[in-house]
């Protein structure tokens, strides 16, 4: 049977939704279209290319992931040199290292531009922040006076990957106009809204997961600096957007993973903690689909 997938971000701890897929796809269920929004985005653009869940664990473990942290060289101390580069390239991290091995690893599955998939198939989110607007990927492209089918998907993700400070941001020039482009989940961190019609009707059944608990069980914010402050900004920035979006309805259709423990720019996690992230996907998922029917009037394909 086929269904949609949607993928929430969550920096490193998506690989937990790598656990939740394997069990998808032990149940027979093959993905028709695919999104996501971050890490959940590369997650997207994996099973698009064809990779199973098995595959893209050991794309995951057989790499050192803290080589994707790539700094900007300097004569000065990196201490120094991460704080005045923040200032003017607004990231630690030029980001540069993702884009590439997210290009080497769809390259061997033939993938490079949007053109290579089926209209509709992968889409991603990222956050223009200076034209103030969510940026659906490829389809807003034209916006920009870019060409969808022939946009490469790993800038694409890189697009939406680029966390706040973390990443370096992109920045697409058209004409003598530069926008800055952030992580996808600085305004929709989890794009279920993305496969629904103007009257909500879906195409085909939809399985979101989403690397959080359930709104009801978030844990309050504790804000006593500057530094919690902004974390607790960029929480709720992340998933108050989606939270009002989320229906009783939807809830239903959405694996919940609760990732404590694991920062999501957290990139030298040891081997023991991977297999644990994806242990703990694959668990939910197996809670899930012991209480998870979906409506039979969806055509099975």
């Amino acid at each position: 049977m086929y269904i949609d997938g949607v993928f929430s971000g969550g920096g490193i701890r998506g690989i937990a939704l790598i656990g939740a897929i394997e069990e998808i796809e032990k149940r027979g269920y093959q993905f028709a279209r695919v999104a996501g929004s971050s890490a959940g985005a590369i997650i997207a653009a994996f099973l698009a290319a064809g990779y199973k869940s098995k595959e893209i664990f050991e794309l995951v473990d057989e790499m050192d992931l803290k080589n994707l942290l790539d700094e900007r060289k300097s004569f000065l101390p990196f201490s120094l040199t991460k704080w005045v580069g923040l200032y003017w390239t607004l990231g630690l991290y030029k980001g540069d290292a993702l884009e590439v091995w997210l290009e080497n690893v769809l390259a061997k599955k033939g993938l490079q531009t949007f053109s290579d998939l089926p209209q509709q198939k992968l889409r991603f989110i990222a956050s223009d922040i200076t034209n103030g607007r969510l940026l659906v990927i490829p389809d807003d492209l034209e916006k920009y006076g870019l060409d969808p089918k022939h946009f490469p998907i790993a800038r694409a993700i890189r697009m939406s990957c680029s966390i706040p400070y973390f990443f370096e941001p992109v920045r697409l020039k058209v004409d003598r106009e530069t926008s800055i482009i952030v992580d996808g989940g600085v305004l929709s961190n989890f794009p279920i809204w993305l496969f629904e019609d103007e009257h909500n009707q879906r195409e085909r059944p939809i399985i979101g997961i989403k690397l959080s608990p359930k709104m009801d069980d978030v844990p309050k914010n504790k804000i006593e600096n500057a530094i919690q402050l902004f974390k607790a900004l960029f929480e709720t920035m992340k998933d108050a957007h989606d939270a009002r979006h989320i229906s009783s309805k939807q809830e239903k259709d959405i694996i919940f993973i609760p990732s404590d423990g694991v920062f999501a720019t957290e990139f030298d996690l040891n081997d023991e903690m991977k297999q644990r992230l994806v242990q703990q996907g694959r668990e939910c998922a197996i809670r899930f689909f012991n209480n998870w029917r979906y409506d039979r009037k969806f055509k099975v394909i």
